[in-house]
């Protein structure tokens, strides 16, 4: 969602990127590698064909090098996204997702929608569940009281695009309530 100067207060979706870096997905490599450490960890040894998990980061890295296939996380598939789709359109509640599924998605199917089954559908259901997630969210917003929002199961990227309105927003009500008399 693109914002106003005076209400980026919050992270960019890039440094939301290289914080979902860190999550460990499963690849499968191509190349043997010892067990290297890292200052986030040791990972590997990588022997192929058996799988390995690493993080995110350093599946893009190789598979950039063509040294690796990414495996694609259980719910990044279109009967996992449809599931979730129709959900999203017939209740009020949010459906339960990753936390991160935006920003893994993204990377994912930047670097390698060729491992992927049918990566222009998956591109298409998270298009189609980000906006009525934003939906949902908009809604949540304008039913706002000065005590409380619950918004249940949002993702991290959701939280950040809403996070300038609600704050805002809350101090604005939050002042209204507290001096009723003096706004009048």
């Amino acid at each position: 969602m693109s914002l106003p100067q005076s209400l980026r207060a919050s992270v960019t979706p890039p440094e939301l990127e290289l914080v979902a870096s860190q999550q460990l997905i499963e690849i499968v490599p191509l190349i043997s590698m010892e067990k290297t450490a890292f200052i986030s960890g040791a990972y590997g040894p990588l022997r192929p064909p058996n799988k390995a998990k690493i993080p995110l980061w350093m599946a893009v890295n190789l598979k950039m090098k063509k040294k690796c296939h990414i495996v694609a996380p259980s719910w990044l598939n279109v009967d996992y996204l449809q599931e979730h789709l129709t959900h999203e359109l017939s209740q009020q509640t949010f459906s339960s997702l990753p936390f991160r599924y935006t920003e893994i998605a993204k990377v994912i199917l930047d670097v390698a929608s060729d491992d992927l089954d049918n990566p222009d559908k998956i591109r298409s259901l998270l298009k189609d569940l980000r906006e009525a997630r934003q939906a949902k969210s908009r809604e949540g917003l304008r039913t706002l009281d000065h005590s409380e929002l619950s918004l249940p199961n949002l993702c991290a990227m959701e939280i950040n695009e809403i996070r300038p309105y609600f704050v805002q927003s809350m101090s604005i009500l939050t002042q209204l309530v507290r001096d009723p008399l003096r706004n009048a």
